[in-house]
């Protein structure tokens, strides 16, 4: 694209993402070496990150963009809010535009932030500019326009992104003593670091990594990144199974984010966990093992023997799969009698209930007649 053809800088974006870096840059440092930093200045710091970045992990990308858990509203509410203080637009923008990614993933017309563009552009050049790619396009989230947290969120979105960026830090410097010096940290170097953690999901965790589950777009699997963005590092497993609310789908995956949820679920603020089978997760690994087999199989000199011996495991995948379809088959079948037992249980319990009551009508009725007619008589005598 020549300059001539780019398109209208984005500039609210623009000032945001290039002057607050080189605010922190300057002014933090300078402000330590003249007056330190405290232990108290830190532990806001961290606190701050840690609000913000889980705000967008948990809950604008796997409560709303993914949908991969119910959360209640007390929760819905803290993440909605730390969510705007981490100033990466609305719910509502960030999660359509995050459907619109996982749609299109490394289409260069289509993906928002297309890796295939290069490093830059997905990590932050993508928002500098208004690419057509980027445009606002809620037709991919009516369930969230539907959504009053969401609505209230993206309706309100500048002052509660003022508000939330400027109070916490501000608060704390009141309560713990020195206002500037909270205020930079916990403000201007907090924004710097929630943004740049989320944007190495949109570039470094396309481009350095291993591809496990996937080879057909460009996410990768990456546990160093996982250290950094509460979990999001393990994205080749993501894109392939985006709907789980995991993403360290291991034991031992660092992945707060779904630790955070899975506590949450614990204690009544969190709810239907959506996980994906764990033999489809072994279906995928094992479909890479068998196309990485076969690559190096046409590089290999002479491979007729373990050709043969990857065609064997091959069949035997096959039939693995074939018994897996026909037990899940059955199970479903299973399902439905159950449910067909349960409503048809139901129906006979409703059909006994007013039977009961009609037969307890009629009682009355006879009763009232019963009445009635003994003050015919009485009148008749």
């Amino acid at each position: 694209m020549s300059k001539a053809t780019l398109p209208p800088i984005n500039w609210l974006a623009a000032v945001v993402l290039l002057t607050t870096p080189v605010i922190a840059l300057i002014a933090v440092p300078w402000y330590g070496i003249v007056h330190g930093f405290s232990a108290a200045h830190w532990a806001v710091f961290v606190l701050l990150v840690a609000l913000n970045g889980l705000s967008i992990t948990a809950g604008y990308h796997r409560l709303w963009a993914h949908r991969a858990y119910n959360a209640h509203p007390a929760l819905r509410w803290l993440l909605a809010l730390f969510g705007a203080a981490a100033t990466q637009n609305s719910i509502l923008v960030w999660a359509s535009g995050h459907r619109r990614h996982h749609r299109h993933v490394d289409d260069n017309e289509h993906d928002p932030y297309s890796a295939r563009k290069g490093f830059w552009f997905s990590h932050m050049g993508w928002m500098l500019r208004h690419y057509p790619a980027g445009r606002d396009d809620f037709s991919n989230a009516r369930d969230l326009q539907n959504d009053p947290v969401v609505a209230f969120q993206h309706r309100y979105y500048i002052p509660l992104a003022l508000i939330m960026n400027f109070t916490p830090p501000l608060l704390a410097g009141l309560l713990l003593g020195d206002m500037l010096g909270h205020f930079l940290l916990g403000g201007v170097l907090r924004l710097v670091v929630s943004h740049h953690v989320t944007f190495f999901i949109n570039s470094l965790a396309h481009m350095w990594g291993r591809r496990p589950y996937t080879d057909t777009n460009t996410a990768r699997d990456n546990g160093w990144l996982a250290l950094v963005t509460y979990g999001e590092g393990y994205h080749n497993f993501h894109h392939m199974f985006q709907h789980d609310y995991r993403n360290g789908v291991r034991w031992y995956q660092y992945d707060p984010t779904k630790w955070l949820i899975y506590a949450a679920s614990k204690i009544g603020l969190a709810s239907d966990l959506k996980r994906v089978e764990p033999f489809r997760i072994q279906q995928a690994l094992l479909d890479m093992q068998f196309k990485r087999a076969q690559e190096r199989l046409q590089r290999a000199g002479n491979a007729d023997a373990w050709r043969d011996h990857l065609e064997r495991e091959y069949q035997q995948f096959l039939s693995f799969l074939q018994e897996w379809n026909q037990i899940r088959q059955h199970w479903y079948e299973q399902k439905l009698q159950r449910l067909a037992e349960k409503t048809a249980e139901l129906q006979r319990n409703w059909q006994q209930t007013t039977m009961n009551a009609r037969l307890k009508e009629l009682e009355y009725a006879m009763r009232l007649q019963r009445k009635r007619l003994r003050h015919m008589i009485l009148q008749l005598a």
